[in-house]
């Protein structure tokens, strides 16, 4: 015999939101990065303005990597400057959305930054994820022809002004250094905008000396380097760019053996170049299209067309590699980072 049930008012309302619950909570927890990013706008965020080797990569990333997110999100770049990138990481760490839809193009240097100068680097590294790096970077520190000390012998004795954007800079970190490793009379100023400005400042006199990272040198001022109007005098890294193997590392120019240690311990953040990283609590399964998007683009015959235009260097390294390079950087010796701490003090 069959039974049947009626239903009261009260018996309605909770099987109604029973099921509006279960409607509005399920399709958000299943999902797919797909689902996800269909019809959404991804932001890459930087931490200069428009002008250098950031706004570039950003440019090209932003051109092309639309095509290999699952869902073909629109994408923009988002300008947050200040600090040589400070405020734009503190922000992001701290204030973007945690769901995929804000990525960012950050300093090489961020990781270091956290552990030198934990007082600006107030954010945690290790909770951000590596997507994938364009290049490794190194700087180059270029005079002007007709600056005081043209050698470097001459500058450990005579004064040479430095420009920069910020304490957490490539440029600052490597004046710093050479100031108080290897005796360089070097007087940094630091305020400016971003690297184009105070490479600009180089070009009118106002400073002797920028260090600048070599993918930005080599693409905006071929010209300049090969007529004389900047000289190149050292470059960063823990080995020689292929493209200046003439050109002596900041510590082949050190004799002092512990001097030597702590800056390559500096010099490490050259392998994490112009990489895209994500914001903390990112759901995995959109690191993996993300990382997966990456690796495709770094292969697609029209970014490397669009990147050989642009003169930008690409030799990428995968986001997995470099957030092992990342791991093994915390746990540099505590000695060599305190020692560090006090030289780009």
């Amino acid at each position: 015999m069959l039974q049947s049930r009626r239903y009261g008012l009260n018996d309605w309302m909770l099987g109604a939101c029973a099921a509006f619950t279960v409607a509005t909570s399920v399709p958000a927890a299943a999902q797919t990065p797909e689902q996800f990013y269909k019809g959404k706008t991804v932001t890459i965020m930087l931490g200069h303005p428009p002008g250098g080797s950031y706004h570039m990569y950003a440019t090209l990333a932003a051109n092309h990597i639309k095509r290999h997110i699952p869902g073909n999100p629109n994408v923009i770049i988002e300008h947050r400057p200040g600090g040589g990138g400070v405020r734009a990481i503190r922000h992001f760490h701290s204030n973007a959305p945690r769901d995929g839809s804000v990525i960012a193009l950050f300093p090489e240097t961020m990781a270091h930054t956290e552990i030198l100068q934990p007082e600006v680097g107030q954010w945690k590294t290790l909770e951000m994820t590596y997507l994938g790096t364009f290049s490794g970077v190194g700087a180059v520190l270029m005079r002007r022809p007709n600056s005081p000390a043209k050698t470097i012998a001459e500058m450990r004795k005579i004064q040479s002004t430095v420009g920069c954007t910020g304490k957490t800079s490539q440029a600052y970190q490597t004046a710093a250094l050479m100031k108080n490793l290897g005796g360089f009379q070097f007087r940094i100023i630091c305020g400016y905008p971003g690297s184009a400005d105070y490479v600009l400042a180089l070009m009118r006199g106002e400073v002797d000396l920028a260090p600048s990272a070599w993918l930005q040198w080599r693409t905006s001022h071929v010209d300049e380097i090969a007529r004389g109007t900047i000289v190149p005098v050292i470059q960063t890294g823990l080995r020689r760019n292929r493209e200046l193997p003439d050109l002596p590392l900041m510590q082949e120019v050190i004799d002092e053996p512990v001097a030597k240690q702590i800056i390559e311990f500096a010099s490490a953040s050259t392998a994490f170049g112009r990489a895209l990283v994500a914001p903390p609590g990112v759901p995995a399964d959109r690191i993996a299209a993300l990382r997966g998007a990456f690796d495709s683009l770094v292969r697609d015959p029209a970014f490397l067309s669009d990147a050989e235009r642009a003169k930008a260097q690409i030799e990428p390294t995968s986001g997995e590699q470099l957030q092992k390079d990342l791991i093994a950087l915390f746990k540099a010796p505590s000695d060599i980072v305190e020692k560090a701490k006090i030289a780009m003090d």
